[in-house]
């Protein structure tokens, strides 16, 4: 077993203790003996670091821990880069659920307008990354999960060289659903579609598909969805299980009514959970995953993405749900479109399964639609056209009306200007 480091772009998010737990869960196949943790903001990378340091320790690590401000230090030579960013931080945030909201237009953090908001602040931030892998650890893994994480591996994978994975807690976390609903994780599944616009349409036990037998029950809801009940005459025009962010497309009224009724965004609800999480850390006798970081709603990730890692790390071919190049896997999709799939996983890195029930038109009408929106998105980020932004925002089915999507849009790039390419101006 080789030994390896790891950089951790962002580290002084809360998420990063349910990253570090991962580590400690694998150290039996993943020997990390340098683990460099990297943020702008000094003040918590020091409290979310030390407590880092206090888990590792305490079982029994005896690599390097080094917490950086500087992105250069802490890539060089890294086997693995985790990226963990949130361009702006949680203010930024806070408008991009806000803004759209004053418009009549749903606000959410990876998804319509507030969702492509973070993007254009994002996939700079990103490729400016990736452009350092590049020249310092060349043969290293970016495995992302920076919101908005389809469109960030969209960018990524069509105008970069880098080796990169894109990664959401969305499957795991309807794989543990349906397990708890059948009563074994022993099953088969086809799962096909886009970052949080996604659809499990298979499921198999002993070569039976018990689809139809799940029922509505499986929907699993994420903590930074607003929940819904979907009847079962909307999921048989389906017909598949939805991931949760799919309520914002069948239920686009009752989500987005629920947002301007909320007395706080999801993002000021964040802010606060934070805050508390932040106070817990910086206690010294802490030397665990307090439980209080399950309300923050990136559940089970850190088991994804170690496992990922762990699958290509010991060439284990394991199948994984990740957002790689479609590569003819999804036959309605270009072989360039990022797609989120299931894929064999091994040293090579993840390859797309190809999907057997490709046939619905549903799905393949709406992974048109909003992969059209993802690659002007991504056109816009790049060169700061706001003909593109102002037609990503027209073709998205969560928006398309000319006057609400300029209206926001105006707001959006004037409340962001520091962050965007300066071609927006």
């Amino acid at each position: 077993m080789r030994k390896l480091k790891a950089a951790v772009i962002g580290a002084g998010s809360t998420y990063t203790p349910e990253l570090i737990e991962g580590f400690i869960d694998r150290r039996d196949s993943l020997d990390f003996q340098e683990l460099f943790l990297m943020d702008i903001n000094r003040e918590k990378l020091e409290i979310v670091g030390e407590l880092a340091k206090r888990m590792l320790l305490s079982k029994g690590f005896t690599g390097k821990i080094m917490l950086t401000g500087n992105l250069d230090e802490a890539i060089t030579g890294a086997d693995y880069v985790f990226a963990q960013i949130r361009a702006g931080g949680m203010a930024s945030r806070i408008l991009d659920e806000k803004i759209p909201l004053k418009h009549g237009l749903l606000g959410q953090e990876t998804t319509g307008a507030g969702g492509f908001m973070n993007a254009l602040r994002t996939i700079p931030a990103m490729l400016d990354i990736a452009a350092r892998i590049e020249k310092l650890c060349p043969d290293a893994w970016l495995v992302n999960f920076s919101n908005p994480s389809g469109i960030i591996a969209e960018a990524l994978l069509n105008h970069t060289n880098v080796k990169m994975i894109g990664l959401c807690n969305c499957f795991i976390n309807m794989r543990a659903s349906i397990a708890k609903t059948i009563g074994t994780a022993n099953f088969d599944y086809e799962y096909i579609g886009l970052n949080h616009l996604s659809w499990i349409t298979s499921v198999t036990v002993n070569g039976e598909n018990m689809l139809q037998r799940l029922g509505k029950s499986t929907a699993a809801s994420m903590k930074n969805v607003p929940e819904v009940q979907y009847d079962d005459e909307l999921l048989a025009a389906i017909p598949a299980i939805p991931s949760s962010y799919l309520s914002y497309f069948y239920l686009r009224e009752d989500q987005l009514n629920k947002c301007l009724n909320a007395e706080k965004t999801r993002g000021e609800i964040c802010v606060e959970l934070e805050e508390s999480l932040v106070k817990q850390y910086g206690d010294p006798q802490l030397k665990d995953k307090p439980e209080g970081l399950e309300k923050r709603g990136g559940s089970l990730y850190s088991t994804a993405a170690v496992s990922v890692v762990d699958a290509i790390e010991n060439d284990k071919n394991e199948y994984h749900v990740v957002n790689v190049k479609n590569n003819g896997a999804v036959p309605f999709m270009d072989d360039d479109d990022v797609v989120e799939i299931k894929c064999i996983t091994n040293r090579k890195g993840a390859a797309p399964v190809r999907v057997l029930q490709p046939d619905i038109p549903y799905i393949k009408g709406l992974m048109q639609s909003v992969k059209a929106y993802e690659k002007l998105t991504v056109r816009a980020a790049m060169t700061g056209s706001r003909a593109d932004a102002l037609a990503a925002l027209m073709i998205h089915p969560l928006i398309g009306d000319y006057r609400r999507a300029k209206a926001a849009l105006d707001e959006m790039l004037a409340a962001n200007a520091r962050y965007i390419h300066k071609g927006f101006s």
